[in-house]
């Protein structure tokens, strides 16, 4: 991976949080990925995945208080993360991405750190 960037600095929290609610925004249509979401969940998982994103990119450590050590791979082996999982997570992500206008260099590399987190959760 290539120097970590302090993306937190860089986009700031309502960036951060505008891609987030962008990506949760997407999910609940989609043949893939809405069905892994238990009904009425979708917002508990977007606060999830907003909290650590911001812990991840050198905001504050809400997420290490609230929840402790991530655990990633533990926390989504209930679900069946496949590679077609994993691609269209991948593309509905960087959609929100775009969607924010983020600077080339920075969606470059939110695409290599969310590609090897996305890859990493694969588990079927």
């Amino acid at each position: 991976m290539t120097e970590e960037l302090p993306i937190f600095d860089l986009l700031g929290p309502e960036k951060l949080t505008a891609i987030i609610a962008g990506f949760y925004r997407r999910v609940p249509g989609d043949d893939i990925l809405g069905t892994m979401y238990p009904e009425g969940e979708l917002a508990g998982a977007e606060h999830r995945l907003r909290s650590f994103l911001i812990y991840r990119f050198g905001g504050p450590p809400d997420y290490l208080r609230d929840r402790g050590h991530p655990r990633l791979r533990m926390r989504h082996a209930p679900f069946a993360v496949d590679q077609a999982a994993r691609d269209r997570w991948m593309q509905l992500m960087m959609a929100s991405i775009d969607e924010q206008e983020v600077a080339p260099e920075h969606r470059a590399y939110l695409e290599e750190f969310l590609g090897g987190i996305a890859t990493f959760l694969k588990n079927r």
